[in-house]
């Protein structure tokens, strides 16, 4: 077809229908060729043109993409070029800002430094007396810099308002701090503290809140607001309101760790809501109160002391009082609280009773009561350890055991409160530690005295602080009355009296020492200054005697020493008590035994008595009780009927345990018996004139053995003496006696008490109380 339309002759493009079949073959051949040759000539041509047109194309596209990449290669060196110049222009700036900050820290460090000063109080709080459900403001200034801190305490606890936000609120404005109290209660009397520190020191003030109950004729409110008394409905009272208790808890044990609750359920009539008795708990005639380790409730006829966790402070006799205005019903049982498993194997148990006492600005005197060991190896030392309120991190505050139970601890920060606790060391180990302390402040308890109250007219007044009045006071005067308030083997607690008049400054003191013969002084408290009147000095050589002396100092000066003590030899001044003496064991009831012993010669400083008791054999001593206790009677309880036991006694005192007391004599577990109670009930049945029938209920208790018959007296109606109507035992409550005048009766029972394995017939007319 492309040859048809492209080589064709011209003579054959008007001819189509021209036969070339007149041409030879030479010719087709030829022209064949011919029309071969120009398809050639032309596809190559095509084909050039082409590549031509497509190379030429191709160069183009380049030469633009080259002018494009060298138009975008040129505005990036220009963005590069101004974000170095701003990056360079950015850290100029900063290395200038950092040099200004810099200067500006270095000149207000110097400013700081030229007007820092510790808190200065300058308007102190004063006490308040109010009536119930009045709010208080307390109020006081305080300068220093930085701005000092602030905290409130109540009776040396620290008052958190978040705890009770309706109660508390605490406004700090401009060195003025104020704390509010809403509706006061009988509770909120206590002693407040504020506490003001910063970096340079600390200060602080307090003041006492009375508030005072409506009673008698007080007229709880404002005269014009009630001018006449409203009949109240609780002015209505019964005379008499009856408690009785209907389920009792008994002599209960348990172990430390464990929860507990000790109820008793009762029946109150007439059950009134407005007219209730009111429940208290006593262990050992102690009230107790609501704590975080005893919680109380009363209502719907029963009341419940619940532990949410035992310890050995909790041993003790506990009692149930119900208060009514027409008198008291009460109920007391015992509780025991063993040791919990120790953690080392062998270890002692933990100590307990953990007090503070002297409590001053960075000192403070802990107490505790030694465990009992029976099976254990003997005490060697305790360990105490401290721990601010509010944190976890305790602190151990004894390198080596110390071996009485007491030890003064230094090092307090002033306004701050610690919690103690203490563990016992012997061969085997430690124990676990005791039940934390009470929290105490580390407070200077003078600081109250030190403010004067001055009434004025229409019942104002002035309080007026005597630092105020001293405050021209420079070097301060040398302390007086310098003695040893206590002396130890291992330390000496050195007193005295800060000088008087002390000034406005802050005062610390400084001890020195010198062993008597040498002419030398040796500064005790070279690296820690002292506020409280009160120092601990450790590391004296045994067996020499030593003189003290004190230096006082503020920030003027130090003052003169004070005069020199008389000479102290480190000693225990207390001594083991010794062991008690002769111990008896009588019956009581099926499973206890009544033990008494007769107190050791020297009972001084007795913390108590521990008491151990043995089957009969085994030579294997159990404790009974696990705190000491002060009476020389105490109730074994737990105890197996029918089994043989000895019993043992030791004395406790703050430096440790007496030697045993000699075994008491073997006793078997039973009921005693004792005198049964009077029959009741006693009835005329019948009477004809000639003989009389009279009946009786028996006694309501027995007194441990069965009742075996009764008695009967009688009188003449115009006499006062009795004579028996029968010569041998009534066994029935039922007794017809003729040829009578006119007669009073009374009846006694009878009853059989076993000594041994003899029984014996006796008549209790001098024991029981004969009905009449």
């Amino acid at each position: 077809y492309f040859m048809s339309s492209v080589v064709v002759p011209f003579y054959q493009r008007r001819h189509k229908h021209f036969d070339q079949s007149y041409r030879n073959i030479q010719t087709r051949y030829i022209l064949e060729e011919y029309a071969a040759r120009n398809f050639i000539l032309v596809t190559f041509a095509s084909y050039f043109f082409l590549s031509y047109r497509t190379h030429e194309q191709k160069s183009h596209a380049s030469e633009e993409k080259r002018i494009r990449f060298a138009s975008e290669l040129s505005a990036l060196e220009k963005e590069i070029h101004t974000a170095r110049h701003r990056a360079r222009e950015h850290l100029d700036k900063l290395a200038i800002q950092r040099m200004v900050e810099e200067n500006m820290a270095l000149e207000r460090h110097a400013i700081e430094e030229s007007i820092s000063r510790a808190p200065e109080i300058l308007v102190r709080l004063r006490s308040h007396t109010v009536w119930e459900k009045m709010s208080v403001s307390l109020c006081f200034t305080v300068q220093g810099f930085p701005t000092p801190v602030v905290q409130w305490y109540k009776n040396e606890e620290l008052i958190t308002p978040a705890s009770v936000p309706a109660k508390y609120r605490i406004e700090s404005k401009y060195g003025v701090h104020v704390l509010h109290i809403n509706r006061a209660d009988f509770d909120d009397t206590a002693t407040y503290s504020a506490v003001a520190t910063n970096v340079h020191g600390q200060a602080s003030t307090n003041c006492a809140v009375i508030v005072r109950r409506f009673r008698g004729d007080e007229e709880p409110h404002p005269a014009g607001i009630m001018p006449f008394h409203l009949p109240l409905s609780y002015d209505v009272c019964f005379t008499h309101i009856d408690v009785q208790f209907l389920e009792k808890f008994g002599v209960t044990f348990g172990t430390e760790g464990e929860t507990l609750t000790l109820k008793c359920s009762m029946l109150i009539t007439p059950d009134l809501k407005r007219l209730r008795p009111r429940a208290e708990w006593y262990r050992d005639d102690v009230l107790i109160k609501d704590s975080k380790w005893t919680k109380l409730y009363f209502g719907e006829g029963q009341a419940a002391l619940s532990f949410t966790h035992l310890n050995k402070d909790d041993e003790g006799l506990y009692t149930l009082r119900m208060v009514t205005k027409g008198g008291v019903s009460e109920y007391s049982a015992y509780l025991f609280v063993r040791d919990a498993d120790a953690l080392i194997a062998g270890a002692p148990g933990a100590p307990m009773d953990v007090k503070c006492h002297d409590a001053n600005r960075d000192y403070v005197i802990v107490t505790w009561k030694p465990p009992n060991t029976t099976t254990e190896s003997p005490v060697i030392g305790y360990f105490v350890d401290k721990c601010e309120v509010g944190l976890e991190n305790w602190i151990q505050c004894n390198d080596a055991p110390v071996k009485i139970c007491k030890y003064p601890v230094t090092g307090l920060h002033e306004g701050r409160s610690y919690i103690f606790r203490v563990r016992a060391v012997n061969s085997a180990g430690i124990s676990r530690p005791s039940r934390v302390s009470e929290p105490v402040a580390a407070l200077d308890p003078i600081d109250l005295e030190r403010t004067q109250t001055i009434h004025v007219d229409e019942g104002r007044k002035i309080v007026i602080s005597k630092d105020d009045l001293e405050g021209d006071i420079q070097i301060p005067g040398p302390p007086t009355n310098v003695h040893a308030s206590e002396i130890s083997k291992t330390y000496v607690v050195l007193s005295w009296d800060p000088p008087v008049p002390r000034g406005r400054e802050p005062l610390t003191y400084f001890i020195e020492k010198s062993m008597v013969g040498s002419e030398g002084w040796q500064r005790v408290n070279a690296q820690v200054a002292v506020k409280s009147p009160r120092y601990a000095v450790f590391d004296l050589a045994e067996g020499k005697s030593y003189v003290f002396r004190v230096l006082s100092s503020n920030k003027h000066g130090i003052s003169d020493p004070s005069e020199i003590t008389k000479p102290i030899q480190p000693q225990d001044t207390v001594v083991v008590p010794s062991a008690p003496g002769r111990v008896v064991a009588t019956r009581n009831t099926k499973t206890s035994v009544v033990v008494q012993w007769d107190k050791p010669k020297h009972e001084e400083d007795l913390y108590g008595y521990y008491i151990d008791y043995s089957v009969v054999g085994s030579n294997h001593w159990e404790p009974s009780n696990h705190k000491p206790i002060k009476y020389n009677r105490f109730v074994v309880h737990g105890l197996e009927t029918g089994e043989q036991y000895i019993f043992r006694v030791k004395a406790v005192n703050a430096v440790g345990f007496s030697e045993n007391s000699q075994e008491s004599e073997a006793i078997t577990v039973q009921a005693a018996l004792t005198c049964p109670s009077y029959p009741h009930g006693i009835t005329l049945l019948n009477c004809d004139g000639h003989s009389m029938t009279l009946g009786w209920k028996a006694p309501k208790y027995s007194g441990g053995s069965p009742i075996l018959g009764y008695y009967m007296d009688k009188r003449e109606a115009n006499h006062q003496n009795w004579h028996e109507v029968n010569s041998s035992l009534i066994t029935r409550t039922i007794y017809t006696r003729s040829s009578l005048s006119t007669y009073y009766h009374k009846i006694r029972p009878f009853y059989c008490v076993f000594w041994s394995a003899t029984c014996l017939k006796t008549g209790v007319e001098n024991q029981c109380h004969p009905l009449i």
